[in-house]
Formats: structure tokens, C-alpha cells, sequence
């Protein structure tokens, strides 16, 4: 099914797939996967860019205005914005009413970056396009290098931005990695903003005496104050912090920002498959919580990490609470494959950022190392966000990297 119209000068057709929930059983069960093509006035038989969006559990941006990014890639391509299985005006996920916990498990294990990758398959064959481009932006990011790894033959370039997955590595492993960044970006905030020290230590102390209510009605404990720090790894995000922290405390104010900052009731894909993101042939065990260090200061902020509380102190998430334990239970199949990997040869350009909190750098080197034909351009101009801040120049020269002769 396809809707088109124009956004400004911009030809756009929205499309809607109609493909199996588990792409090894074509006859059960199937669900919808919207994407949204953009191309420009005189592009609308360019080559494909597909983008992959960060994540997991978020659909791409709307385009009320065309990002930089964008505007860069419609010079050479038409853009197809999916929204991943479960987000956005795909088949949504919700809190699966109906269903036990492991009907709840079971149908969850349908939504990761191996699903997404084989979606994007049965979109390209279906639009009978021989190969198309990629794009991912961190999660998505995850998902090229899974590409990469199973459908190589569908790719003409593939280009990352803040995404190259830990391969070999563990959840484990990356958790602690990551605790240590996030500890770091706590130590900048404070020394942008040093009176944060003592309205943080304050706003604990409260917390701990009496919890505050949210609008959405959940608790806001000290252990979710401390969530706030998951944007702390974007270009703003200590500024972000910084404001938000500067409203009155309890004030409707500093309530509503607080509770926009843990969308899980629109989200919820969120929190159950985000530890599985790193779980390739593995189970993750609530990776998060076991590997937090002993010396984290009870004051300090956390960053990506999904916790077990958090499934029963957001009304959001509760339905879903068991489901989420057999989800960190469960062993994953494995997200890539090594040698396909080493012998490719698709051509491959790919950001890491050097401070990034999100995505460890050591093991994103470590895995342009093992990628065939890739060239890696290792910054520290940008935070997790670069491709979003400043989208010409980063996608301009990906796009050069990837075409530059060896």
C-alpha cells in the first residue's frame, strides 16, 4: 500500500509492508512495517538510501523539516525512512494484553536488529531494487553491520554513524566500558556547572525522605533521578540536564521534563530489547545491573542502562516485567558473522566518536578492524549526535570516504 504527496518540493510516498513476523516462518503470523520515501524534485528515480534509525524501539523522525542530513543524501539518492517492527506506524508493541509472559517473550524475540535487516530484505525485493545504500545511526548502526553480515550481496555502500557494534564481546563487557564513560561525562557536568554538586545531592536527599509522584503516576525514586543522565552523551545533553534541573523542585515544571525524559509508555521497546542489542549468542543476565561498580556514586547520574526495577516502577512497563526477565534469560541467536565480515567487500565509511558514552570506542575500532574494505574516520568534534548537529559535512564526507578509490 502507498500514499504519495509532496512536502514542499520534496515528492514523498508513504509505504506500508505487509511481512511475517518471523521471516523463518513465512505462512504464520504477519505484521505491517511502514517506511516513508523522500526524494527530490528531479530525484525521484535516484538510488536508494535506507536509514536505519538509532534505538532500539524508535521510528524515524518525522520530517516537518528535512535535517541537514537529509538534504545532503537527497543529492545523490532517495531516502527511505523505516520505521523499525513494533515503532512508529509499523505493527505497534505495546504491552501485549492477552498474552502470558512467555507468549510475551516469545513474540518480543521478533524485534531485534536481525528481524529489521531481514524486513529491509523483503522491502528491497519487493520494490524490485537490485541494491540499494544504507544508513545507521547508532542502533542502526547495528543493524548495517548485520546487513553486512547476512545480505552483503544487496548492498552497493553502507555508511555508520556512532553504530559499530562490540563484536566479541560481551554485554558485560560493554556495560563496564560504558559505566566508565558515563562516570566521566558526570565529572564534566559538574565541572561545566559545579552548583549542580549540591542541588543533585539535595534533590537526592529529598527523594530518599519522599518520593515524588510524576504525572504519568509513577514514583519518582532516587534510583530514577539518576536516569536522567541518559542524554548526558548528545551534543546538549549537559546543557539539557543543567535546565532541567534548574526548574523549581516538585514544581509542574520539573515533574512534566522529568517524565519526558522516560517515554516507555510510548516506547516500551525499548527497555525490553535494549540489553539484547548486545546479545550476540549470548543471554545478558540484567548486564546492567550486575556490572554497575561498587564505587558509582549514589549521586551520580546513569546513562543507556536498563534496570529491573525500572519494570516495576513504571506503570508502563509492569505489564511486561516477567516477559523482561525471561528476555534476560534468554539465549540470542547470533547478530553477525565474523568471517563473512572480513571477506566483505562492500565499500563502508564509518564515524566514531571519540568521547562517545554510548558506544565504546575501543571496541568500535576494534570492529572496523575486522570489517573488510571499511574506512573509519575517529573524531572527537562531535558527542553521539554528530550525523543529527551537523549533517552535511558528516554524511558529505562518508559518502566520499566510501567512493574514494584504494
Amino acid at each position: 500500500m502507498s500514499t504519495s504527496y509532496r512536502l514542499g518540493e520534496h515528492h514523498v510516498t508513504d509505504r506500508t509492508f505487509r511481512v511475517p513476523l518471523d521471516h523463518a516462518d513465512p505462512t504464520g503470523p504477519h505484521i505491517e512495517v511502514f517506511a516513508r520515501e523522500i526524494a527530490a524534485p528531479d530525484g525521484p528515480d535516484r538510488p536508494y538510501l535506507v536509514y536505519f534509525q538509532g534505538g532500539p524501539g524508535y521510528e524515524a523522525a518525522r520530517p516537518v523539516s528535512l535535517p541537514e542530513w537529509i538534504n545532503r543524501a537527497l543529492r545523490d539518492y532517495r531516502v527511505l525512512l523505516l520505521d523499525q517492527r513494533g515503532t512508529g506506524r509499523s505493527t505497534p508493541v505495546g504491552t501485549l494484553p492477552g498474552l502470558d509472559p512467555h507468549a510475551q517473550a516469545g513474540y518480543l524475540t521478533h524485534f531485534r536488529a536481525d528481524a529489521i535487516v531481514r524486513d529491509a530484505e523483503f522491502i528491497r525485493q519487493d520494490l524490485g531494487v537490485d541494491r540499494w545504500s544504507v544508513l545507521g545511526q547508532s542502533f542502526g548502526g547495528f543493524c548495517v553491520v548485520t546487513y553486512l553480515s547476512f545480505h552483503p550481496h544487496a548492498l552497493r555502500e553502507a555508511f555508520i554513524t556512532g553504530g559499530l557494534p562490540p563484536l566479541g564481546h560481551t554485554a558485560d563487557d560493554v556495560y563496564r566500558a560504558t559505566y566508565a564513560r558515563v562516570a566521566a561525562r558526570n565529572a564534566q557536568l559538574l565541572e561545566r556547572y559545579p552548583h549542580l554538586q549540591a542541588r543533585v545531592q539535595d534533590i537526592h536527599d529529598r527523594l530518599t525522605r519522599a518520593p515524588l509522584t510524576l504525572p504519568s503516576g509513577d514514583p519518582l525514586t532516587p534510583q530514577r533521578f539518576r536516569q536522567l543522565g541518559q542524554g548526558l552523551g548528545m551534543g546538549s545533553g549537559l546543557e539539557r540536564l543543567h535546565f532541567l534541573l534548574d526548574h523549581p523542585y516538585g514544581s509542574p515544571a520539573f515533574l512534566h521534563d522529568v517524565d519526558a525524559e522516560f517515554p516507555y509508555d510510548r516506547n516500551p521497546l525499548y527497555a525490553a530489547l535494549h540489553e539484547a542489542c548486545y546479545a550476540d549468542g549470548t543471554a545478558t543476565r540484567w548486564a546492567a545491573e550486575r556490572t554497575l561498580p561498587a564505587d558509582f556514586p549514589p549521586t551520580a547520574f546513569t546513562g543507556e542502562m536498563v534496570y529491573p526495577w525500572m519494570f516495576e516502577d513504571s506503570a508502563a512497563l509492569r505489564p511486561l516485567a516477567q516477559a523482561a526477565d525471561l528476555l534476560a534469560r534468554h539465549v540470542w541467536p547470533r547478530l553477525y558473522d565474523e568471517a563473512a565480515l572480513q571477506r566483505n567487500t562492500v565499500p563502508v565509511a564509518a564515524l566514531v566518536y571519540a568521547e562517545d558514552m554510548y558506544v565504546e570506542r575501543r571496541y568500535s575500532e576494534e570492529t572496523a578492524a575486522g570489517i573488510g574494505n571499511l574506512r573509519l574516520w575517529l573524531t572527537n568534534e562531535y558527542q553521539h549526535d554528530g550525523l543529527h548537529a551537523d549533517g552535511e559535512r558528516v554524511l558529505g564526507r562518508l559518502i566520499r570516504m566510501a567512493r574514494t578509490p584504494r
